[in-house]
């Protein structure tokens, strides 16, 4: 569509387009605290404002009266920024010290990345469909979430896939629900099916959790801002660089990957030196900048791309869940002990393996709260799920998208 066919068409420079996420983020804030639903199955605000804005645009399409263009030069910071704040989480030394159940946690979650990608390129090459709508509908958007939905869409698009951006976002948000409302079915499945003795009843799940900090480490003061802002920043300027010299072998990546190793390289370096760099502050200013990137690609979706996708996008997308269902119970379980602490791996996986971590947490808190705490799986799910899990899905679809393009 051209400026000339609408009524009424505005394009919004950088400080606009700001200035509109930031009000979508104040929008979708407020409306999450008058919806208990939305409460509950754990949608980020700036999914709700900026599908909001969305839907407005479709109705602007529809009719005509009215259309936006947007400044995407920001977006495209704010995605790397966040991206390379995630490399900073990947530390080595975490994962050894997590212990053995962490890193088969890790690799059975990895594995189903590879399952759920390899899914739904079969599913949409069965329906005629270009096989990036597999991946789409595949880790980038389940196990992803919206952040990678919101990250990989534009690259989809840029690759053919004209609907990428709104067909990941559409099934990330599908996979917030449907995540939080398969791990109790696949709990109970199995305590009944295997006859497993439930766990003790003594509040322990909260204090095994990792990731506790101490009030000096959650401080942050103007000097913790700057020491972790310049560490993004340098992380991200000396991936630009590594990402050119890439670039000159013949090799694409995405532009926010090298960012995201070099920060992985600086803080496993830091971790042998014994140097102290502000995680919880760099940790802060990614979920920000998760935030308005998030707000800025919702509010740009071309709702009305979904239309011709409706019937095989929902097929996939129920597909994928029978899927988690079925690896939660059959592998996720038997891998990591076949005992109880399994049983509660097994519904945590169901809510990070279709939604995002929050969602396998409250899965596993309405769970051992019906049945008993599980402190091995408290400690697990939140070290592979918020610590790792993003690293290693990012490496997986970036390889996987080699293939395809």
């Amino acid at each position: 569509m051209q400026a000339t066919d609408f009524a009424f068409y505005y394009e919004c420079d950088m400080t606009v387009t700001l200035a509109l996420a930031a009000v979508l983020l104040v929008l979708g804030h407020y409306i999450k605290r008058l919806v208990p639903l939305l409460r509950k199955f754990f949608i980020p605000a700036p999914v709700i404002g900026g599908i909001i804005f969305a839907f407005i645009t479709l109705a602007g399409y529809q009719t005509r009266l009215f259309g936006f263009g947007f400044d995407s030069s920001l977006k495209n910071l704010l995605m790397t920024a966040f991206f390379t704040s995630v490399g900073f989480t990947a530390s080595f030394r975490m994962l050894y010290k997590g212990g053995i159940a962490v890193c088969i946690f890790l690799v059975v979650s990895v594995l189903f990345i590879c399952v759920q990608n390899l899914a739904g390129i079969g599913l949409a090459e069965l329906f005629g469909l270009n096989p990036l709508i597999g991946l789409a509908t595949g880790s980038i958007s389940l196990t992803g979430g919206h952040g990678t939905s919101a990250a990989f869409g534009p690259l989809l698009e840029q690759n053919g896939l004209q609907a990428g951006l709104s067909v990941s976002i559409a099934a990330a948000t599908f996979g917030l629900v449907a995540g939080s409302m398969l791990g109790g079915p696949v709990g109970r499945h199995l305590l009944a099916s295997k006859h497993l003795e439930h766990g003790p009843r003594n509040g322990t799940n909260q204090d095994i959790v990792e990731g506790r900090l101490t009030a000096a480490q959650r401080f942050i003061d103007e000097h913790t801002l700057f020491k972790a802002c310049c560490c993004l920043i340098i992380a991200m300027g000396i991936g630009y660089f590594v990402n050119l010299g890439v670039r000159e072998l013949g090799i694409v990546l995405p532009a926010y990957l090298c960012p995201m190793l070099v920060a992985a390289a600086i803080r496993n370096y830091c971790d042998l030196r014994r140097i102290d760099i502000p995680l919880h502050t760099i940790n802060l200013a990614g979920g920000i900048s998760l935030q308005f990137f998030l707000a800025m690609a919702l509010m740009t979706m071309r709702l009305w791309e979904l239309a011709d996708l409706a019937v095989p996008l929902i097929t996939i997308l129920v597909v994928q869940v029978v899927l988690m269902g079925l690896y939660a119970y059959f592998v996720t379980f038997r891998i990591m002990g076949g005992d109880y602490d399994a049983v509660v791996l097994a519904v945590g996986h169901c809510g990070f393996g279709l939604g995002a971590t929050p969602n396998a947490m409250a899965n596993m808190e309405t769970f051992t709260g019906a049945n008993g705490e599980s402190p091995k799986a408290f400690f697990v799910v939140p070290l592979v799920g918020s610590l790792f899990i993003d690293f290693f899905n990012a490496i997986a679809i970036t390889t996987f998208m080699q293939f395809l393009i």
